[in-house]
């Protein structure tokens, strides 16, 4: 089996890359927003944390009530017990990363992870 996996992003509109990937510790899920549209639920999470990245349009999240707007480069995380919804703006849609990952799970970053050769 290779070391790695590759996939393609089509215009699915949500597209959730554990299953192919064969992610085993973060969840990543690409998704599309048109305009006037949004997720249809509120939300929260037990043990994940949420990190959104606006990677087209415009846009909200109401983040436990409070109103937030979104913006291409944008970045949010948001913590597992916030209760969030995310909305595409009424003249324009939005694209946007999700990676959820458990809270505090994170014991080293790049430069302390990495073996160089």
């Amino acid at each position: 089996m290779a070391n790695y996996a590759k996939t393609n992003i089509g215009n699915e509109g949500r597209v959730e890359l554990h299953d192919t990937l064969s992610l085993t510790g973060a969840e990543i899920s690409i998704n599309d927003l048109p305009a006037g549209a949004n997720i249809p639920f509120v939300h929260s999470h037990k043990n994940n944390e949420e990190v959104y990245g606006i990677l087209s349009g415009k846009g909200k999240v109401i983040i436990d009530g409070e109103e937030i707007a979104l913006a291409a480069g944008d970045w949010v995380r948001i913590a597992p017990a916030a209760k969030r919804q995310f909305f595409a703006a009424e003249d324009e849609g939005i694209s946007f990363v999700c990676i959820q990952t458990k809270e505090n799970s994170l014991e080293g970053f790049t430069a302390d992870d990495a073996v160089v050769y």
